[in-house]
């Protein structure tokens, strides 16, 4: 029994030997584990309270933590031994420049995507079907980020009794990579393939490269939110089959310069929500009167789980199109979406 007892106490004395202990500043204390930091405050495995955030300036001293992932600015990685002192990190009995951490133990990065999903139907005198289908893949490593879109958009329409007349056949798929070499500044190589039934396209392909500046990256303001963006700059080379083309000119392919943006915003005061809106043109840099130009502005916010609402209005615009076609199409999209 004695033995039995002897060892109890030990066990406790080894265990208590490896936790961490916070101390904060009205002078009461907790034991437990650090499960995570994050800029300005720590997640902590309390042994009494469970798991509770507490904020770094709010800690006299934390003792005895464990190693943790410190992700700078310009994206590399150190593992340290962290601690706190008078609500400052502390790494090697030295304050931690938090104005060169981006991340104290980030999220591993994965692959990352999205699929959305929307459908209207209607019947009796008037009889149509509409859907859309987009998704998207992306990853981002240390310095290199991958993002691949695809677009399905059809609509289809008719007086009960007649014949049934397609509005909407389009077909898209995009790949895009980017390679950072400075903290905020990094090369791109692109992809493209449309095909749009309504407006004779039966193909265009797109091949490009450029330069871009990431000005936010989900930095994180405290009175408006999360917040991205980045601007880029490039050249493509764009060739089009359109259905009976006969004009010679226009069976080549050409060179565009291209001008894009992407701009993301979680608000800080709306939980769940996010605002969007991209932006792309393309000059053909030998007729400046001839030029491609989409835009998107939307919103998703979240539902239960995983899923999502999606609500987005696309433009685009192609000065020159085939035959008598409208040089604009406007798409109103509500769909459910599934992320993960």
């Amino acid at each position: 029994m004695k033995k039995l007892i002897v060892a109890a106490v030990a066990a406790l004395v080894v265990s208590a030997s490896f936790a961490d202990k916070v101390t904060l500043k009205s002078g009461s204390f907790l034991t437990g584990t650090v499960a995570g930091a994050s800029g300005d405050e720590i997640t902590f495995n309390s042994d009494d309270l469970g798991e509770v955030k507490i904020k770094v300036a709010n800690i006299v001293s934390l003792e005895d933590a464990g190693e943790h992932v410190v992700r700078y600015n310009d994206n590399t990685r150190e593992t340290k031994r962290l601690a706190v002192d008078k609500g400052v990190y502390v790494v090697d009995t030295k304050p931690l420049d938090m104005s060169n951490v981006k991340e104290i133990d980030p999220v591993e990065e994965t692959w990352h995507g999205s699929i959305n999903v929307a459908y209207n139907a209607a019947r009796g005198n008037t009889r149509e079907n509409t859907a859309t289908v987009l998704a998207n893949v992306n990853r981002r490593w240390e310095k290199d980020r991958i993002n691949a879109d695809f677009g399905y958009y059809y609509a289809k329409s008719g007086q009960t009794g007649g014949d049934d007349l397609r509005t909407k056949d389009k077909w898209e798929i995009e790949l895009k990579h980017d390679h950072f070499w400075l903290e905020k500044v990094y090369s791109y190589e692109n992809a493209k393939w449309e095909r749009d039934v309504i407006q004779d396209l039966n193909a265009r392909y797109r091949l490009g490269v450029g330069l871009g500046y990431q000005w936010l990256d989900g930095d994180v303001f405290e009175s408006t939110g999360k917040w991205s963006f980045n601007q880029e700059l490039g050249v493509n080379w764009i060739k089009e089959e359109f259905a009976d083309e006969t004009d010679d000119d226009k069976k080549g392919g050409f060179c565009a310069l291209r001008y894009g943006h992407h701009l993301e915003w979680e608000p800080i005061w709306t939980e769940g929500v996010a605002l969007f809106h991209n932006a792309e043109i393309l000059p053909d840099a030998g007729d400046w009167d001839k030029y491609l130009a989409k835009c998107d502005l939307g919103a998703t916010t979240k539902l239960i789980y995983d899923f999502d609402l999606l609500a987005k209005i696309e433009w685009e615009y192609n000065s020159q199109p085939a035959g008598d076609r409208k040089k604009a199409d406007v798409r109103y999209i509500l769909g459910l979406g599934y992320k993960w």
